[in-house]
C-alpha cells in the first residue's frame, strides 16, 4: 500500500478505528511516511461533533503532525442534493479527503475500515440486491491506488485489543448505536442473530467479498476488452455499437453498460439492477431515438445504430438554480461541483489562472456572491478584453455540449459576473499590483474543456 517516505492523508474521526490506524501508521518508522491527518465534523451531533474535532486536533498536535479540518452541514447538504443522510455524509467526506490529498500532494488517502465494516457492507448490499461487484464490496486498495484500508483483515475486537495495549484514548459516536440507520441494525441486530447459525459469520462475509473481488478483477479484463471491440469514450459520451452488442451474452452487455455509465457519470451510485434491465429492453425493443432517463443525470439514446450514454441530460437537475456564497468555505453545487474559496497571497503573475482556478480581487468582489447557472442573456467581459461577450456564444466556442452546460457555475459579486467557472476568468474583479485582498477560487470536480 505505501512506499517509504510516502505522503498519506489519514482519515481522522476521533473513533477508535481512526485513532488506531493513525498510531499504527506513525510507528511504521522504517516507512518513514510524511502523514497529514484530515478531519470532517459532520455537525450533525452539536457539543458532540465540535468535541470530536477538538479530540483530533489535540491528536494532530500530541503526534507532531499537520491536521486539515471542515465543518459541513450534511443535514442541509443531504436536503440540498436530495441525499439520505448516510450518502451525503459519504459525499461530503470523500470529497474533503480528495481536495486535502491534492492540497498537500499525497500519494494516498488511508482509511481505518476493518473486517467487521466488511462484512456488514456484503450484508448491506446483499439486502439491496447487489450483484458480484457490489458485494465484492469494499477494497484493500482502490483500483486508482487514491484509497488504502491497511485494517481491512483486521477485526473490531483485534483493534480493541491494540488500543487497549497501547493506552490509547477515542471518542465514541453515539449515533453508532442508533438504530434508524440500517447498518446499525445490521451491526447491533442482524449479524448476532445470524451468527447463532454460523458463530463465524462475519469472517465468512469477508472471505466472500474477497473471492468475489478477485472474480472482478478478472471480469473487468474481460469488459475492457469487449469494449475496445465495440465502444468509445468521447467528450459528448459513450457509445457502443448496438448490432454487436445483441450478439452478446447478458452478462455482458450488462457489465458494457455499466462501464459506460461509469466513463460518463464517474461512479454507479443510484444505479440497480432494474435501471440496467431498463436498458437491455432499449437495445432490443426500441427503435431509434428512444431515450431512458436514469438516476444521477443520466441520459441513454439509441440513436443510428449506437447506444449513447450522455451526463447532464436527464431532466432530473434543476434548470435553474443558485448557491448564495456567504465567505470563504467550501460550497457543493447542483451537478456534483464543489466551489473552494479561500484568502491567498498573490499568485506569481496577476493574471495567473486556470479554467478550474482564478484568484480575484477581494475589495473589488466584495462578499456577498451568488452563484448560479447560465441564463439566457448572460455577458461578461473575458479577462484580457475590453469587450462584453454573450456568455452562450462563449460556451459555443468553448464546444461545451448544451446539455451539460446547467452545471456550469457563474459566480457574480452583486450584479457583476466575475467568474465563469470551469471556463473562463472574467476581467471584473480581477487582480492589480496594488490588490492585498486576494481570493483564491477553485472549481473541483468539473472541467466542461475536457468532458466534465
Amino acid at each position: 500500500m505505501f512506499a517509504a517516505g510516502d505522503r498519506v492523508v489519514v482519515a481522522v474521526s476521533g473513533g477508535a478505528d481512526s485513532v488506531a490506524l493513525l498510531d499504527f501508521l506513525v510507528n511504521l518508522r522504517e516507512m518513514g511516511l510524511s502523514l497529514v491527518i484530515a478531519h470532517l465534523n459532520h455537525q450533525l451531533r452539536g457539543e458532540e461533533s465540535d468535541g470530536d474535532e477538538a479530540f483530533v486536533v489535540r491528536l494532530a498536535a500530541d503526534y507532531g503532525l499537520s491536521v486539515e479540518t471542515l465543518r459541513v452541514d450534511v443535514r442541509e447538504f443531504a436536503t440540498r442534493q436530495r441525499l439520505s443522510l448516510e450518502e451525503a455524509g459519504r459525499v461530503a467526506r470523500y470529497d474533503f479527503f480528495d481536495e486535502v490529498a491534492a492540497r498537500h500532494d499525497a500519494r494516498c488517502i488511508a482509511l481505518a475500515h476493518h473486517a467487521d465494516d466488511q462484512a456488514e457492507t456484503v450484508m448491506l448490499r446483499l439486502l439491496r440486491g447487489a450483484g458480484g461487484s457490489g458485494l465484492a464490496a469494499m477494497l484493500p486498495r482502490s483500483a486508482d491506488g487514491r484509497y488504502v484500508r491497511p485494517f481491512l483483515r483486521v477485526t473490531r475486537r483485534e483493534i480493541e485489543a491494540y488500543l487497549a495495549a497501547r493506552n490509547l484514548s477515542f471518542r465514541t459516536d453515539s449515533s453508532n448505536t442508533d438504530t434508524s440507520f440500517l447498518r446499525n441494525r445490521i451491526r447491533h441486530e442482524l449479524l448476532p442473530f445470524l451468527a447463532g447459525y454460523n458463530g463465524n459469520i462475519a469472517a465468512r462475509l469477508v472471505a466472500t467479498a474477497e473471492s468475489l473481488a478477485a472474480d472482478e478483477e478478472l471480469l473487468e479484463q474481460v469488459v475492457a476488452a469487449a469494449f475496445d471491440r465495440l465502444g468509445s469514450f468521447e467528450r459528448t459520451g459513450t457509445r457502443l455499437l448496438v448490432k454487436v452488442l445483441t450478439t452478446e451474452s447478458r452478462g455482458l452487455r450488462y457489465r458494457l453498460y455499466r462501464h459506460a455509465l461509469r466513463l460518463v457519470k464517474g461512479d454507479l451510485a443510484r444505479i440497480g439492477s432494474l435501471h440496467l434491465q431498463s436498458i437491455d429492453r432499449l437495445v432490443h425493443d426500441a427503435g431509434s431515438g428512444a431515450s431512458l432517463s436514469l438516476p444521477g443525470g443520466c441520459r441513454v439514446t439509441k440513436s443510428y445504430g449506437h447506444l449513447v450514454f450522455t451526463a447532464g441530460g436527464s431532466g432530473e437537475h434543476p434548470m435553474d438554480w443558485e448557491v448564495p456564497v456567504e465567505g470563504p468555505g467550501r460550497y457543493p453545487l447542483p451537478g456534483g461541483s464543489v466551489l473552494v474559496v479561500e484568502p491567498a497571497d498573490s499568485p506569481a503573475g496577476l493574471r495567473m489562472t486556470s479554467p478550474t482556478v482564478t484568484f480575484l480581487d477581494g475589495e473589488q468582489a466584495p462578499f456577498p456572491w451568488l452563484v448560479r447557472n447560465f441564463r439566457a442573456g448572460d455577458r461578461f467581459v473575458p479577462l484580457g478584453m475590453t469587450g462584453h461577450k454573450k456568455v452562450k456564444n462563449l460556451l459555443i466556442d468553448c464546444k461545451v455540449p448544451r446539455d451539460r452546460r446547467w452545471r456550469i457555475p457563474l459566480v457574480f459579486s452583486s450584479s457583476h459576473l466575475v467568474w465563469v467557472a470551469g471556463v473562463r476568468a472574467a476581467a471584473e474583479a480581477r487582480l492589480t499590483a496594488p490588490t492585498a485582498d486576494v481570493l483564491k477560487v477553485e472549481i473541483l470536480g468539473l472541467d466542461p474543456l475536457k468532458g466534465l
